[in-house]
């Protein structure tokens, strides 16, 4: 088989990284490279020509999936024709949703990546991207009278917990609760 295209190189990098960023959401940075790259329909043999390292991979899926996010709240706040406050409660109640909640793999990396950057060296280019996602989505979350990071703290805790309770009713009666208590 011969060489591939740089163009369907850069896409194949692409793919590659799209599905790390939802393979490392839904089921931790644990996932093999064989595994991902047959998720992404390519070789293993193929991610050593695109990646140094599996950490390099993980450094780029992370910073794609803050990237998605921030996309979303652009997308968000364009929707409520640039009224923040009606925004915040649009990204409130769409985080807090069921569906949300089933569907970590394209949810938010905030939730889905936390056990894993709590295990990650400091150091890392992973760990930054996330330490600065989480800055920036508290700060975008911040109102006079609620401070971001209570917020978002909110949010993500009970996201959590309504995933790790997901086939009872407390799961939704999570998501309930943390949605009234931030819309006071």
């Amino acid at each position: 088989m011969g060489r591939v295209s740089q163009a369907q190189a850069q896409e194949n990098r692409k793919r590659v990284v799209e599905m790390a960023s939802q393979l490392f959401r839904e089921q931790g940075t644990s996932v093999s490279v064989a595994d991902l790259m047959k998720a992404a329909g390519l070789t293993h043999g193929g991610f050593y020509k695109q990646f140094d390292s599996k950490e390099a991979l993980i450094d780029e899926a992370v910073s794609h999936a803050f990237g998605e996010l921030a996309e979303r709240r652009a997308s968000v706040l364009e929707e409520n024709e640039g009224e923040r406050p009606a925004a915040q409660r649009a990204m409130i109640d769409s985080y807090l949703s069921p569906r949300h909640r089933d569907s970590a793999a394209t949810g938010c990396p905030a939730a889905g990546l936390a056990t894993d950057m709590a295990r990650d060296p400091g150091d890392r280019g992973a760990h930054r991207t996330y330490t600065d996602g989480i800055s920036d989505f508290a700060d975008w979350l911040a109102t006079d009278d609620q401070d971001g990071i209570v917020r978002l703290c909110t949010m993500l805790g009970a996201l959590v917990l309504a995933r790790a309770t997901k086939d009872s009713p407390l799961s939704d009666e999570i998501l309930e609760a943390a949605r009234a208590a931030l819309a006071r």
